[in-house]
């Protein structure tokens, strides 16, 4: 297949057997940033939840982070995104939602990888989801990457996590208004008290009376529902439920991991990933890095000065 740049690509993985046993022929779309294939470092990046490949270039969902000159600078690297197939983005949507898992989704990103001859990776990055398909990729393929960079992530579903995944599930199950209403409540376990106190003030709108913070759950109602699927988002948030890399597996992992977490996170707490850096401390290469926000969850989309000075020493200098 002939990559130009940017352009959104599609591979076609025949016979896909998941987890559950299920066999399917699965699109795995993706886009190249950078340098091309095999002319330079590559980096991978997992979008999160409601995200897709478009990582870089005008629309980009990071593109503070990633472009040219930038801390994952496209000028001396070869940036690839993929997305979770179903996610919509490339208008391929899957009904039978609950016979993948994340390990299914980590496979087929490695069986993209295979197909595009990437046998080696500079760096994995992933927040949220996407650091926590990494954690399965890494289970899978232990050497894969030289570094591992999961951010505000874990590599299992804890009970938490769980439930608020099954609201999710009930409100997208909801004939009325579905994704607007899951939406709401995500937002609400993506940001934090003090964050939506500081910002709205119990503020009232002059134009309709309403709280100025429920103006604002509607609008992220509204805008998801606008480029968002309901069987996308309901294969999405089953992910979430499904995330279970063996800890055994994860010890053999030969990256240099730099676990990143967000002191206010509600959705991945950083308990649990400081329990993931006692777990793997003393057999992985591992560091740990807070980012200290009011924003919770959300932080690794907004808290960019943090989040550069802690990966520069991954990514500065000469390297990629």
């Amino acid at each position: 297949m002939k990559l130009e740049n940017n352009k959104l690509h599609q591979i076609l993985i025949r016979n896909y057997t998941t987890a559950g046993g299920t066999v399917f022929d699965i699109p795995v779309s993706y886009q190249v940033f950078g340098r091309p294939l095999h002319t330079a470092p590559v980096v991978l990046i997992n979008h999160a939840l409601t995200g897709n490949s478009d990582v870089a270039g005008e629309n980009g969902w990071w593109k503070k982070l990633v472009g040219d000159g930038k801390l994952i600078n496209t000028l001396k690297c070869t940036v690839v995104c993929f997305n979770i197939p179903g996610n919509g983005f490339d208008d391929f949507f899957i009904d039978q939602y609950q016979d993948f898992t994340t390990s299914d989704i980590a496979q087929l990103f490695l069986n993209g990888l295979k197909e595009l001859n990437i046998n080696q990776l500079y760096a994995i990055i992933g927040g949220s989801l996407g650091g926590a398909i990494g954690w399965e990729m890494l289970a899978i393929e232990p050497d894969l990457t030289k570094n591992f960079i999961p951010i505000a992530t874990d590599y299992k579903t804890t009970d938490w996590l769980y439930s608020q995944c099954l609201i999710q599930k009930y409100l997208l199950e909801n004939p009325e208004n579905p994704l607007e209403k899951a939406r709401n409540h995500a937002m609400l376990c993506y940001r934090t008290p003090e964050s939506l106190n500081l910002r709205f003030n119990r503020e009232i709108s002059s134009e309709n009376q309403k709280w100025k913070s429920h103006e604002w759950l509607d609008y992220h109602g509204r805008a998801l529902k606008e480029r968002f699927a309901v069987k996308a988002y309901q294969l999405v948030n089953h992910l979430l439920m499904t995330i279970n890399a063996d800890p055994e597996k994860l010890q053999h992992i030969k990256a240099e991991i730099h676990l990143i977490s967000v002191n206010t996170d509600l959705f991945f707490p950083a308990f649990e990933m400081e329990k993931t850096y006692c777990l793997l401390k003393e057999t992985n290469h591992i560091n740990y890095h807070i980012i200290s926000s009011i924003h919770g969850h959300d932080a690794f989309l907004m808290e960019y000065e943090q989040l550069i000075e802690i990966l520069k020493p991954i990514f500065e200098n000469d390297r990629p």
